[in-house]
């Protein structure tokens, strides 16, 4: 699949919200914009913060069309995921992924197009791919990534740039002063580039 996507955390008081953090992304296969990213970043009560991705995508091919529209939605209580859920519609059919907290460890259960992962992670998921959008992820050579229930390996390849692996699907996070301004979804026929708009 495509799309398989670090923590800071604010101060906050028990009752405190902190306004919304909103980042747009268009989405681009040889240099054609065809579809949107949109993450928002939503501080909540009780040092929660809710992040949410949208993808919206539609490439006319030849013989078909591809659509897929993508929503991940992650609740954190301070550095901790205590919940994912991954839900993806395309015209291949539909499909979810979850992990979440139950108290001594995680459930995990990724049922995606052609993958399917189910297992349980008693260690602390504290920065997972939907995080990318906002931090860079200094010191880090691994990131959960919600789609597959699994961690991409993360290595830095130069200045801000970032080169992350999972299974046989590759990215590059591109970075600059701390903003995530690119991202190269590797794919044997087209790359997908995403292009940070605001």
């Amino acid at each position: 699949m495509f799309w398989a996507y670090c923590a800071c955390s604010v101060a906050q008081t028990p009752t405190e919200v902190g306004s919304a953090e909103t980042h747009h992304y268009a989405i681009e296969i040889a240099g054609i914009r065809v579809g949107t990213m949109t993450a928002v970043r939503q501080p909540q009560a009780d040092n929660q913060t809710i992040y949410t991705l949208i993808s919206d995508v539609k490439v006319n091919l030849l013989v078909y069309t591809v659509k897929i529209y993508y929503k991940v939605i992650n609740r954190f209580e301070g550095k901790k995921l205590m919940l994912s859920t991954v839900d993806v519609h395309t015209n291949r059919g539909d499909f979810t992924s979850r992990t979440e907290w139950k108290g001594d460890h995680y459930d995990i259960n990724a049922d995606q197009y052609k993958y399917k992962r189910q297992t349980i992670e008693t260690q602390n998921i504290d920065f997972s791919s939907s995080l990318l959008y906002f931090y860079e992820p200094l010191g880090r050579n691994k990131v959960y990534a919600e789609y597959f229930g699994d961690y991409f390996t993360f290595s830095k390849t130069a200045a801000g740039t970032y080169h992350a692996v999972i299974s046989d699907r590759a990215d590059d996070y591109i970075y600059q002063n701390g903003r995530l301004v690119k991202i190269v979804k590797h794919n044997s026929l087209k790359n997908f580039i995403l292009r940070l708009l605001d």
